[in-house]
């Protein structure tokens, strides 16, 4: 575990190993004592052996939680995961959504807020919906809804009138999720807009303007790609105008 410690913020490649002390296990849902190292994604253990199995930077977050944050951008399902979908297929009771899988989504109509048989929501072909994962598993067919828990939308359902709708790295996602997300404080402080963000690496914008909702898009995409020193630069000549 001192050697994972050692080698937080650096670059790690698919192939790459760490021996684990024997007293260290790894738990998913077990409360996490001192001494147990949590895996996230990229890591994977082998007997007593931790293996890198994603390029990327590794990451550690007390007190003893390890992952990979990699640039990648083909999404695989989880379960309460936050998404932004396209409806494809309207047949009978089920729409079927794009969500940037490998496969289609299955969303059902009494899967929104304050829907009944005979109060069935608008939903169109085409149509974005904002919406959460029910069932993630290999085996399954993927399940979205459009309620939480306790059956409110809280924030998910139709929307994208006028918006612009792009796909990023699911890397800037996160750090856009962040709740001290720098990038979309500053973001917001240059140009206020709506943001919506899906986990599986698309982001809709709407701006007071289509010209300002352009100049959003292509921020955030230069941001995928740049440090954050020359993010601030790049939002700093964008405010004095010099771009």
């Amino acid at each position: 575990m001192d050697v994972l410690k050692e080698k937080v913020g650096e670059v790690l490649l698919p192939g790459d190993e760490f021996c684990c002390d024997t007293n260290d296990t790894i738990s998913l849902t077990d409360h996490v004592k001192p001494e147990k190292v949590v895996c996230g994604p990229g890591l994977r253990r082998s007997g007593d052996r931790l293996l890198v199995c994603k390029s990327g930077v590794l990451r550690h977050k007390e007190p003893n939680m390890f992952w990979i944050d990699s640039q990648q951008k083909r999404y695989v399902p989880a379960k309460v995961d936050n998404v932004i979908g396209i409806v494809t297929v309207k047949s009978g009771d089920v729409f079927k959504v794009d969500f940037g899988g490998s496969e289609q989504a299955s969303l059902s109509y009494l899967a929104f807020e304050g829907a009944t048989k005979r109060n069935r929501p608008n939903v169109q072909v085409g149509d974005l919906v904002f919406s959460q994962f029910l069932i993630a598993n290999k085996d399954m067919e993927p399940e979205l809804v459009c309620i939480d828990s306790s059956g409110r939308a809280n924030g998910m359902g139709v929307f994208g009138g006028g918006g612009l709708l792009f796909s990023v790295s699911l890397g800037l996602v996160r750090r856009l999720l962040a709740p001290d997300s720098e990038v979309r404080s500053d973001l917001q402080q240059l140009f206020p807009c709506e943001l919506v963000v899906g986990m599986n690496g698309r982001l809709w914008v709407k701006s007071s303007s289509v010209q300002r909702t352009l100049i959003i898009v292509n921020l955030l995409q230069s941001c995928d790609t740049m440090t954050a020193p020359q993010r601030r630069q790049l939002f700093r000549r964008v405010a004095q105008g010099t771009l």
